[in-house]
Parts: structure tokens; sequence; C-alpha cells
């Protein structure tokens, strides 16, 4: 696993745990306006940016990531005590993976538009529960398929509406979000992510339930389908660090009106044979994550206006102001 690290040996750990389709310089807006003497620790997830593409069993859920981040989270809590981790979208979920298998190494935890607990599409309540039997509509088939012959083909243009850069600018961000001298930083930390059946986006299987797919069993965008992630055990961890959760409410992948979820597709008309509310509601992600976080205990939810999915990006300074609070030095 590629692993950057700056700041003195001595000072406070922050480790920065990157989401899917972008790798740790995906930091790089925020990491300019936190304190120089923070130890920063900023991973590369296997199969983004520098770190090899071993493939990930996605009937582990989110597990082959955390398990990779684990001796690193050992090694940095053992050298300064539990460690304040932070971490985005998909990375939201390894950082509760972490919790639920070493909450003795972590200090604080900030979750920055996390995936919900219960994972991403394919359920319909605040508990969880699936809308149907075989979790249909998640998983690797979910994905539009331009969007990924053009990220394997590391396509910089705008001719194409599913290109690299228009989701960057479409669904990254609030609309009209100007990423100015990032933005080509911000597209190649996306185009830095593996392609393939067992990396992403994955595998998938027919299903006789709208809208005819399901999860397979290899690669990212499987890992969170609720068929094979369900992190709400942490309500139950024996050490709860506090949970610190920032969102914006323009985010447009992880809202209770999700852009990505085939459910508000289908329900718009994007995708046509929709079963309606009742057999195929929208996943209300926000709303089960709160549901979760509340369970927990120890939590504090920050929402800013007018802000999509990339917070740190968006308002870096007022999100560096959120970590000091929470590393308090």
């Amino acid at each position: 696993m590629h692993v950057t690290s700056q700041g003195p040996e001595d000072g406070p750990i922050v480790l920065l745990i990157h989401g899917n389709c972008s790798d740790s310089t995906y930091w790089e807006p925020l990491v300019r306006h936190l304190p120089l003497h923070w130890r920063l620790v900023l991973p590369d997830l296997r199969g983004y940016g520098r770190s090899p593409a071993l493939g990930i069993d996605a009937t582990r859920g989110l597990r082959d990531f955390a398990d990779d981040l684990a001796p690193l989270l050992a090694e940095l809590a053992a050298a300064s005590g539990p460690v304040t981790v932070v971490a985005h979208s998909m990375g939201g979920g390894v950082a509760m993976q972490l919790l639920l298998d070493h909450p003795e190494h972590i200090g604080a935890l900030v979750l920055e538009a996390p995936v919900s607990p219960f994972g991403f599409g394919g359920t319909r309540d605040l508990e969880g529960t699936p809308t149907t039997p075989d979790f249909a509509g998640t998983g690797g088939g979910s994905v539009n398929p331009d969007f990924v012959r053009l990220l394997a083909a590391g396509d910089r243009g705008t001719e194409e509406q599913a290109s690299p850069r228009n989701v960057l600018h479409a669904f990254y961000a609030a609309p009209g979000f100007d990423f100015g001298a990032d933005e080509e930083l911000l597209l190649s930390s996306m185009l830095s992510t593996s392609i393939g059946e067992e990396q992403y986006p994955g595998d998938g299987t027919a299903s006789e339930n709208w809208p005819g797919m399901g999860p397979g069993t290899k690669g990212v965008l499987n890992t969170m389908s609720p068929k094979w992630l369900n992190l709400a055990g942490i309500v139950d961890a024996p050490v709860k660090p506090p949970i610190t959760w920032v969102r914006g409410d323009q985010d447009a992948i992880v809202s209770d009106a999700s852009m990505f979820d085939l459910a508000l597709l289908g329900k718009l008309g994007a995708v046509p044979g929709w079963p309606g509310e009742e057999e195929c509601p929208p996943q209300p992600m926000v709303g089960q994550t709160r549901a979760v976080f509340e369970r927990y205990g120890p939590y504090k939810e920050i929402v800013w206006t007018g802000v999509g999915h990339s917070p740190h990006v968006e308002r870096p300074e007022e999100f560096a102001a959120v970590l000091r609070e929470v590393v308090g030095s």
C-alpha cells in the first residue's frame, strides 16, 4: 500500500482515508489548510493511486480495505495513542469497519459524506430492510458503463456526458462549484482508479427483480451492496470514540435522493420499468446514517448549505477548523 506522510513524527496524527474513484491526492485542497505541526498520513487504498490493484473480495464488505489499513493504524496508535481518522464517502465505510474491528486504536472519527451503514442502494427504511431478497439494483452492474469505459481510457475531455470531468462537475461538488486550479489534480485523482471485474466497478448477476441485475462477489461497488455490507454493529462497539459527521445539503451521491440510487432514477423515469414507491422506494441514506449514529451515542452532525459531496474541497478552511476542534491541538 502506498502511503504518503508529512509533518513531524511527534505531531498529532491524523489518518485520512479517501473515497471511491479518487486517491489520497483528493485531500490536497484540505491539506494545505491544516497545521504544519500535525503528522498527516494519507494512504492510497488498494486499486487507487499508487497502490497495487490486488483484487477485492466483496463478500467481506469493505473489510479488504480495512484489513489493509489495520497494521498502519495499529502502528500509528502505538506511537502516539488513539488516532484521529478522517474519511470521505466510501472511505467513511472503511473507517466504520475499522471502528468495528479495532476501536481501541481510534481516538475520534470525522466522517465526510459517508456511505450509509447499510450500504448503497437496495434498502427501503431506516432499519436497512432489503427492498428485494436478492438486493437487486445494487453492486457492480449498477454503474453507467460509459463512465467506466471513459475512466479506463483516461478521458480528460467533456465531449461525452459520462466523462470523468463531467461527472466531477455534476456530482463531486454542488452544482456550479468552480474547482479552479485544483481541477486537473482532482481529475487525475479520479483517473487513478484501477478498472476491472475484481476492482472497479466489479461483477454483477442477473435478477428476476427490477431493474434486472444484482450484486456480484468481486470489486468495489459490490463491497457496498447491502448484501455484503452492514456496519450498524458500531452501536455495540466496546469503545466509542466521538463521531463528527460532516455533509452538504446539496450532495447528489450520498443523500436521501441520490442520483446514483437506481430506485430514485427509476422514480424519475431515467431507468424504465420502475415498479413504484411501495415496491422500490429510494434509499433514505442520510436518515439511515442518523438513525445508526443516534443509537451509537457520541456524535455531532454538521450540515453545510450549498455544499455537495466534497465539503473538504468546497469549504476547505471551514473543514480544517472542524478538524482543529476535533484534534484539539
